[in-house]
Parts: structure tokens; C-alpha cells; sequence
């Protein structure tokens, strides 16, 4: 039997946004952006969202972790693990402070520049999110947001301007982070939509009007950038990012297994848009079935054909059970489905199944045959610092060492064309469904605490030398350490 490894040129890193790191959120030109009005939050419980800055709550993108000053070091300690890729994300109020500016902010601008240009010093390619639920509060207020054809064009505006800017500096894009959440009917249905378009579900006077208005204008303003991005640099690949959770049946009744192939097919019609050159038939008749008329315009066909990603961005964190007829006494999981009763949970509820990102990759690969790049996967816990500010965090080398292996199975058992692995988040940052610090995902630990104190100190967790050790091993080396951390 063939030795199983990843290819010679795999892409290993992390993944990290503007709104959840930068901080400086007022700092050289920068406009607000919809996310600085929402404030901390806890598990179970949706976040405040604010019309105004009010003082005495706790606003945690104003201050994130400071990534504005701190990117060299940080950086510095990306590279120190080996990196070969970091996804950023380049916040668009910090670029056009009100959306519909007449011409860019130039610190905002400079300051990008001097980011990609400290990956590149450390050997780190950049890959850019142009949109991680980050916009201009003025695009929401003035434009009601993605509901709007005039957000659509302010947004290729945006687009075309930093790629433009950041030309031959950067060749990997991503249009959109997880819109593929804007429909799911959960407990956190108004978080999700807020974070995607800046606007409350519960303040959507027709809800699935509204919704499938938004998610298309966002789906063609994806492919739209790509035909930009290719017209700019044909070395440019473009690709979307999608959190997919693939759903399980809870028995072997023929209605959960339908129930649960609905489930799992949910969120695919805008990767179907994008990858097939054309928004699905079976969507439009769906949306035909409930009354729903989307805004379409004839040229958009084209936009269509023209605008295929080159690459799948998978962010990955669980599997959920279908049912169908679900039990209002079962409690129900982040994104509406039945938690699995076989899997262990993580601190915040979330099921720990490898095995689904297996499946999902093969899911993604068999359908669509274009490379995959996990863009996302990590575990959310409560780190212990020790008296000697040590952090042994084994339980999360344990989670990323099956998850890998799993990733290793689909590339080399299945045939999967994976060509990189960006964990969430290597250092630690605010979450964006909780705005906690507690939730901490990183190699790094950062001292920041919910309430916004902290000196912001970072430290290298246990993980961090076990990332080290798998990246410059190429991942044939997952076994756990038995070296400890050092404060």
C-alpha cells in the first residue's frame, strides 16, 4: 500500500478576519463598518446589536486583538510555525470608509501593502477575503445592503480597486465568506443575517422576499468579481468560501434520508451558481413554489457563464442528524439540525466528527471537480493558563490531528484534489457568533479577556510546536507532543 501524504506544494496555514482581529477601528481613515455595532455576546445567547455606539457596552472589533499594530509580530510568529498561506480578509470600510467614496482611503490602502508585503517576507502567500461579513455601515443604512443592485456595483468597485492596487503581489481571492448561512432558519437567524448583510432578521418585513433577493444579489456579485479578478490578472485564482455542514439521517426511514439529503443540499445552490455558470434551475422553481420572484436581469446570464470560480473554499466544524419530524423537546444545533448523539461535543455544543469532513470534501469533489481548500476548521475551547503561563492544550491537537488525518484519507484514498489547509484561527481572536475571547481557537494565546481587558500579550500554546512540527513534516508526522509549552 502507497504511503498516504499530501503533495510537495500543499498550502498549510490559518485563516483570520479584519473584524475579528484588526481592532483600530477608527484608526487612519477607516469608516464603521456594520460589525463595530454589535456587542459581546455569550453561548445560547445572540449577540446585542446596537443603531448607535452606546457607551458602557462592550464593542469587541473595536479593539479585536490589535492585529493593526501588531501584524509584524504576529506575522513573524505565523512564519515561525512554517506557514506557507495566511487568509485575511481586507476590511472595505477601511478602503471606502462610506461605501460609495469617489476615491479610496490611501492609509487604508498603504496599510494592506504593508501587511502583504510581511507575509511575503516571511514566505507566506496571501489569501484575501474581500468580504468576511465585513462592510461599510453607510452601504447598509443608505442602500439597504445586499438588497439593492447599487450595493452589487459599490462592491465590484471595491473589488477592482484592491486588486488592481495589490496586483502581482496577490494571486489567491475569495469573493465571500459563508453567505451560503443567510436562509438557515435557526436560534440564530438573526445573528447570521446581520453578520452576512448588516441588516436584523427581525427587522425584514418579508422575510423570504428579502432573503433570496440578498443571497442572489451576492451570489451575482461573486461572479461578477471573478470575471474582474481574470480581466485584471489571468494569474488571479478566485474562489468562494461556504461553511457546509453535511447532515446525517436519523434513522433509515426513507423520509429521514430524504429529509437529511434536503438538508445537506440546502446551502448548494449558490456553489452550484457559481461553479456551473448558471443560478440552478431547481432553486428558481423553488422559489417559483413559494411566491418568490428574483430581481433577474437579462445580462446577468452572461455574468454567469463568464464568472466560474477556479477553487472551493471549505470551512468545517461539524455534522448534523436530520429528522423528518423533528421533536421540539430536542434541543436544536447552531445551524437548526438534531445534535448526533455518537459524537462528542465541543464547550459550545458543536459535534466533533473528522469523518464529516471526509465526507463533505468527497461531497464537494464528486460534484464539482474543481480543487478544494479547507479554509477552515478548528476548535473553539476555554484554555487553562497554568501559574507558570503555560497553556497545554492537547485537546485541540487532538481535534486538528484527526481532522487532518481524515483531510489525508479524502486527498489520498479518495482522490480528492485538496490543495491546502488554513486552520481557524491560529491566533487567538473575538468569535464572531459570540464576540467572546473565551472561545479560543489559536496556536497563540492572546491576553485579552471578554470584558476587553488584557495587555494583549501573545504566548505559544502546546499546539503551537505540534503545528510546527506537522507542517515541516509535509502532515506524515500528526503525533501528539510530549513537549510542553513554554510561556
Amino acid at each position: 500500500m502507497k504511503k498516504l501524504e499530501f503533495p510537495g506544494n500543499f498550502l498549510w496555514g490559518g485563516s483570520i478576519a479584519a473584524h475579528q482581529c484588526e481592532g483600530a477601528y477608527q484608526a487612519d481613515g477607516k469608516g464603521l463598518g456594520h460589525m463595530d455595532f454589535v456587542t459581546t455576546g455569550s453561548y445560547g445567547e445572540e449577540r446585542k446589536i446596537t443603531k448607535v455606539i452606546e457607551e458602557g457596552n462592550v464593542y469587541p472589533s473595536h479593539d479585536g486583538i490589535d492585529f493593526y499594530h501588531r501584524y509584524k509580530s504576529d506575522i513573524e510568529l505565523f512564519g515561525e510555525m512554517g506557514f506557507k498561506a495566511l487568509r485575511i480578509s481586507i476590511d472595505w470600510s477601511r478602503i471606502f470608509p462610506n461605501g460609495d467614496d469617489e476615491i479610496p482611503n490611501e492609509e487604508g490602502l498603504a496599510y494592506y501593502h504593508q501587511v502583504i508585503d510581511e507575509l511575503r517576507a516571511n514566505q507566506i502567500e496571501p489569501i484575501i477575503t474581500l468580504c468576511h461579513f465585513e462592510m461599510p455601515i453607510e452601504v447598509v443604512r443608505k442602500y439597504r445592503s445586499w438588497l439593492s443592485r447599487e450595493t452589487v456595483e459599490l462592491y465590484l468597485r471595491f473589488c477592482e480597486t484592491v486588486m488592481k492596487e495589490y496586483k502581482g503581489k496577490v494571486h489567491y481571492w475569495v469573493t465571500f465568506n459563508e453567505m451560503n448561512h443567510l436562509e438557515i432558519q435557526s436560534d440564530f437567524s438573526n445573528t447570521f443575517t446581520y453578520m452576512i448583510t448588516g441588516l436584523q432578521y427581525s427587522d425584514l418585513h418579508d422575510k423570504e422576499l428579502q432573503l433570496a433577493t440578498m443571497g442572489y444579489h451576492m451570489t451575482l456579485a461573486s461572479v461578477k468579481a471573478v470575471k474582474i479578478a481574470h480581466d485584471i490578472d489571468q494569474n488571479n485564482q478566485v474562489g468562494c468560501v461556504f461553511g457546509l455542514t453535511p447532515c446525517y439521517p436519523k434513522t433509515s426511514k426513507p423520509a429521514d434520508v430524504l429529509q437529511a439529503f434536503k438538508d445537506t443540499e440546502r446551502d448548494l445552490y449558490q456553489v452550484d451558481a457559481m461553479c456551473n455558470g448558471a443560478f440552478p434551475l431547481y432553486k428558481l422553481k423553488e422559489y417559483q413554489r413559494r411566491g418568490i420572484t428574483l430581481p433577474i436581469c437579462e445580462s446577468d446570464h452572461l455574468a454567469f457563464r463568464e464568472g466560474k470560480i477556479d477553487f472551493i473554499g471549505l470551512n468545517y466544524y461539524s455534522s448534523d442528524v436530520s429528522s423528518a419530524e423533528p421533536d421540539e423537546n430536542t434541543e436544536s444545533s447552531l445551524f437548526g439540525g438534531i445534535p448526533n448523539q455518537y459524537l462528542e461535543k465541543s464547550a459550545w455544543g458543536w459535534s466533533i466528527d473528522p469523518t464529516g469532513l471526509r465526507y463533505m470534501l468527497n461531497y464537494l469533489y464528486h460534484r464539482y471537480g474543481i480543487p478544494i481548500i479547507i479554509t477552515e476548521n478548528g476548535l473553539g475551547a476555554v484554555d487553562q493558563v497554568e501559574n507558570d503561563g503555560i497553556i497545554q492544550d492537547d485537546y485541540r491537537i487532538d481535534y486538528l490531528k484527526k481532522h487532518l488525518e481524515a483531510l489525508k484519507a479524502a486527498v489520498e484514498e479518495d482522490g480528492v484534489d485538496c490543495f491546502g489547509y488554513l486552520m481557524w484561527g491560529p491566533i487567538d481572536l473575538v468569535s464572531a457568533t459570540t464576540g467572546e475571547m473565551k472561545k479560543r481557537y489559536g496556536f497563540i494565546y492572546v491576553d485579552k479577556q471578554d470584558d476587553g481587558s488584557g495587555t494583549f500579550l501573545r504566548s505559544k500554546k502546546k499546539s503551537f510546536y505540534w503545528y510546527k512540527k506537522v507542517i515541516s513534516t509535509n502532515g506524515e508526522d500528526l503525533a501528539s507532543l510530549t513537549q510542553t509549552a513554554t510561556p
